[in-house]
């Protein structure tokens, strides 16, 4: 089974979930919260070192979510989920502009998934010498082109998604992409350029 047709097993699970909690099955909606809690902690991680800042945040989505269940047409989980908790996020920050633990604004744009990704690449490639070397590559593109990669490559996610997801166009994917891709090649050597996007597509 490829990566692609896992990513959308994965989403069909949670839309099954999602209907269930919809029709207000509690079990499967707590089901839902338990499945995405880590990798939603993973990404706020990168907004603050505030673990209980964190925690409240993901359980406010959550809370708000049950709320409004009825109201809510969802297509992709995973995606809604990220992006609740990154207004959530940027809603707090807003609110506490003094806050020594929040970012700038700008800061808050550029922040990706890379401790998720990063997870992800040791899970599935053991310590090895061009494993190391594809991370620390990965490592120094600037954190719009680690986000993108992440989410056009670990996750699965179509360009359209993408710019949804992190509010800008669809161009400016595809722009950021290819620079991303670029920078990596010219680091790396062509075979371990092929086994990065290998290694992502797990």
């Amino acid at each position: 089974m490829d990566h692609r047709q896992r990513i959308i097993e994965e989403n069909d699970y949670l839309l099954e979930l999602w209907q269930r909690s919809k029709a207000g099955d509690k079990a499967a909606f707590c089901q839902l919260a338990e499945s995405q809690y880590r990798a939603l902690f993973s990404y706020a991680a990168n907004f603050t070192e505030d673990r209980e800042f964190i925690k409240d945040s993901i359980q406010e989505i959550f809370i708000t979510i049950w709320e409004k269940r009825q109201s809510l047409t969802i297509q992709y989980v995973a995606i809604y989920l990220f992006k609740s908790l990154r207004n959530q996020l940027l809603q707090e920050f807003r609110r506490n502009k003094n806050a020594a633990s929040a970012p700038s604004l700008q800061e808050i744009s550029q922040l990706s998934d890379w401790e998720t990704i990063e997870t992800a690449i040791e899970k599935n490639e053991a310590d090895s010498e061009n494993q190391r070397k594809v991370r620390q590559a990965i490592d120094t593109l600037p954190k719009r082109q680690q986000e993108v990669v992440f989410l056009k490559f670990y996750k699965g996610l179509e360009n359209e998604q993408i710019a949804e997801l992190m509010e800008i166009n669809r161009q400016s994917v595809a722009n950021l992409l290819y620079k991303a891709l670029t920078s990596l090649k010219s680091q790396i050597s062509f075979f371990k350029y092929w086994l990065l996007v290998m290694c992502l597509l797990q």
